[in-house]
């Protein structure tokens, strides 16, 4: 399945498209309903906790409906820095980056990078104020 440098827990259910795409550091928790679509690289660092119903999604079709229509697929990766949280039902799309220290709030979208050391929050998620 997934690599995984140690320690981790994931409530059932938990769903994936390959695994193998899947890096995750030490001490990692996740809540239930999880969804990891990895069809690109998603790398998850140190002490990482993702609420109920976290969506991390590496792939993605064109916005063009003649391209979309001949089956293309596109994929991007992700990367989520240390002691990173995110709250229940925040989704990320994308190509997106999130700094260690970061905190995402419930509900977020983030199509965006986030940087680290931020509460962040909102559909789109943008920075709500700097942690310490």
């Amino acid at each position: 399945m997934f690599k995984c440098k140690g320690r981790i827990h994931i409530e059932p259910p938990f769903y994936c498209d390959y695994g193998y795409n899947i890096e995750i550091d030490v001490n990692f928790y996740a809540n239930f309903s999880r969804v990891i679509l990895d069809v690109n690289k998603v790398v998850i660092g140190k002490n990482v906790m993702f609420g109920p119903m976290v969506q991390i999604y590496t792939a993605s079709h064109p916005i063009i409906a003649e391209e979309r229509i001949k089956g293309l697929e596109l994929s991007k990766p992700i990367t989520i820095g240390d002691n990173a949280w995110f709250g229940g039902g925040v989704i990320v799309c994308p190509g997106v980056t999130i700094g260690k220290n970061t905190t995402i709030g419930a509900g977020s979208v983030v199509t965006k990078d986030i940087p680290e050391n931020v509460f962040a929050a909102g559909n789109p998620c943008r920075v709500i104020k700097k942690l310490k």
